[in-house]
């Protein structure tokens, strides 16, 4: 689909001479993520672990959740972690598990919903189901801050629940024992884009310190199949040590999650993938081995975005996602491996159902014109994949979409929307239709009430959207850095923005915009000639430069262009390795012909 440029406002000079030693073309970079300041860039640059993670004490009810968690280990109660089933929630239950063990809790369970049967977040049957197994805490991971008459439920049946979470309170929280969650209105906690198992990690922080500096009266008992750091006594425990091990979990469950990759998130990150990369979690070395995705080199965020989360979460989409919390958590070698190739064959599974699914609804859907929100239901699809799916059409359409599945008389649907427009916000202005719903500002997921009510249902959120969205040009944007030529590419160039790793959500990998190529050469590479290879120059007073251009999936490109002509274009800049040379090359975003 044909997208809408967009190169984002130059510096201005006022700013380029507060910071003299730092090239323009990178100040530009930096100014674009929202970094001002000395601070701001300091911290981005060379974030720092011991300096840059705010105090897990800041949240209102930490000191809270720390007392009662040490209360109902001291005295052998029954603790319930309640995960979810994708990525963010099941490392944060791994998370949760691990460090509880290692603080002594010796009655501990772990329980991830079915994503088909149960659906996200706490539901009354499961309550039920927990309180007959004598659970006196249940403590929740990545779910709970919407589930307001589950939380009421289980405090009438005798049990106090923790929520630990990292999405959005709708109309009332839930009248938990203690709520820590950044994103409530009463918080104050200094960051608030946390993933789910960020916030389970700031816990385990305030855990560990707690126990550390005021509880030394209880042994830790198995610190979750960590080789060289299990010890039988306190004080031959560094807890600081182990602390910074669970930063592989975090990196994956926040990446994996989309969470923007700024501020306590990119420190995080950063250091939970040094970590990953010498993680001594069996079930990772094992999944990692079968995915292949060491080959590449270093395990970087693209490795869990496209490596390690997708198998994770094709567990709760297709199975059930303990299989991916056992892998996490599990000691044994011959276990570690089957789990391992069985979410990389679920992970197989999970591609071809999707490819099947967006074919159904783009059928379905048919040309889109002036729609302002798209549907599609489906008979009997896993409603582990319809987010996907929805997800797949908003990219390419950039404009909401819902799609639903029909399985009897129930209709299970999720929603994926742009940054315009908060389809969380849209489905609480309708709620009566739903037996639940929740989600993100632009994710949702929902159940209606009655299967009558879909079109009254469609209608409705329909209207909701074409007012949000009226007047709004819906083409995609491409957001661009800034404006570069080829004079300008070199190793040290390259070298200069790879510090800003790990990219992602907030975090981008740079986008240059160059105009007036000189075609030099055109090819059509890869399987049916699905790839662009060009040759592109530019001349300067010094001669000209000349760089090679690969376009992924931009093959039909290759009857259109002709040699001699220019184009502009947006890219990356990568290095290319190739049969032992490594040359820089552009990585083509878009293109067209110069005017």
């Amino acid at each position: 689909m044909k997208k809408k440029w967009n190169l984002r406002e130059k510096i201005s000079q006022k700013f380029e001479a507060q910071f003299p030693e730092v090239n323009s073309v990178i100040l530009q970079l930096l100014y674009n993520r929202g970094l001002k300041t000395q601070e701001e860039i300091d911290e981005f640059l060379m974030p720092d672990y011991s300096q840059d993670l705010h105090d897990p004490f800041l949240f209102q009810d930490m000191t809270k959740a720390v007392e009662r968690i040490f209360k109902a280990i001291k005295g052998g109660e029954k603790i319930l972690v309640y995960g979810d089933y994708d990525t963010d929630g099941i490392t944060s239950a791994a998370l949760l598990k691990i460090v509880l063990e290692a603080l002594g809790a010796k009655n501990l369970e772990v329980r991830l919903p079915d994503r088909e049967s149960e659906g996200y977040g706490l539901n009354k049957g499961a309550i039920e189901e927990i309180a007959k197994k004598k659970v006196m805490l249940i403590i929740t991971c990545d779910c709970g801050i919407t589930n307001k008459e589950e939380v009421e439920l289980a405090n009438n049946l005798g049990m106090d629940v923790i929520v630990t979470d990292h999405h959005e309170e709708t109309t009332e929280l839930p009248p938990a024992y203690a709520i820590i969650d950044a994103k409530i209105k009463r918080e104050k906690y200094l960051f608030k884009n946390l993933a789910g198992v960020g916030v389970a990690f700031k816990l385990a922080q305030a855990l560990i310190h707690e126990f550390t500096f005021t509880r030394q009266s209880f042994a830790p008992q198995n610190l979750g199949g960590q080789a060289g750091t299990r010890n039988d006594t306190n004080n031959g425990t560094n807890w600081e040590g182990f602390e910074k091990w669970l930063l592989d979990l975090v990196a994956i469950g926040t990446v994996g999650d989309m969470c923007v990759l700024l501020g306590e998130n990119r420190t995080l990150v950063r250091y939970g993938l040094m970590v990953l990369n010498k993680t001594k979690r069996l079930g990772l070395r094992k999944l990692i081995e079968v995915a292949d995705l060491s080959r590449e080199g270093k395990l970087d965020a693209h490795s869990i975005s496209f490596g390690l989360s997708p198998r994770l979460n094709a567990a709760g989409r297709l199975n059930h996602a303990n299989n991916a919390y056992k892998l996490l958590v599990t000691d044994e070698e011959e276990e570690a491996g089957e789990l391992a190739t069985e979410l990389n064959e679920s992970n197989g599974a999970r591609r071809r159902l999707t490819d099947e699914m967006l074919k159904e609804s783009l059928k379905q859907i048919g040309e889109v014109k002036n729609q302002k929100i798209l549907f599609a239901l489906g008979n009997d699809w896993l409603v582990g994949m319809v987010g996907l799916v929805a997800g797949k059409i908003c990219d390419e359409y950039n404009r909401p979409v819902i799609v639903m599945t029909r399985r009897g008389n129930e209709i299970t649907g999720s929603g994926r929307s742009i940054p315009e427009f908060n389809i969380t916000k849209a489905l609480e202005e309708i709620k009566e239709f739903f037996i639940k719903f929740g989600g993100h500002k632009e994710a949702c997921g929902f159940t209606l009430k009655n299967i009558e009510d879909l079109e009254k249902f469609k209608r409705e959120l329909t209207q909701i959207t074409e007012k949000e969205l009226k007047g709004k040009d819906l083409l995609p944007v491409l957001s661009i850095d800034t404006e570069i030529t080829l004079q300008d590419i070199n190793w040290e160039f390259l070298e200069a923005f790879q510090s800003f790793r790990p990219f992602g959500k907030g975090n981008p990998k740079p986008c240059f915009f160059m105009k007036n190529l000189k075609l030099e050469d055109i090819r059509e590479v890869g399987q049916n000639g699905g790839h662009l290879k060009l040759k592109v120059s530019q001349m300067f007073q010094k001669g000209k430069k000349v760089f090679d251009a690969i376009g992924f999936g931009l093959g039909e490109w290759a009857e259109k262009l002709r040699f001699g002509q220019e184009i502009d274009m947006v890219s990356n800049i990568e290095a290319n390795e190739w049969n032992g040379t490594k040359e820089l090359q552009l990585k083509i975003v878009d293109l067209k012909l110069s005017d």
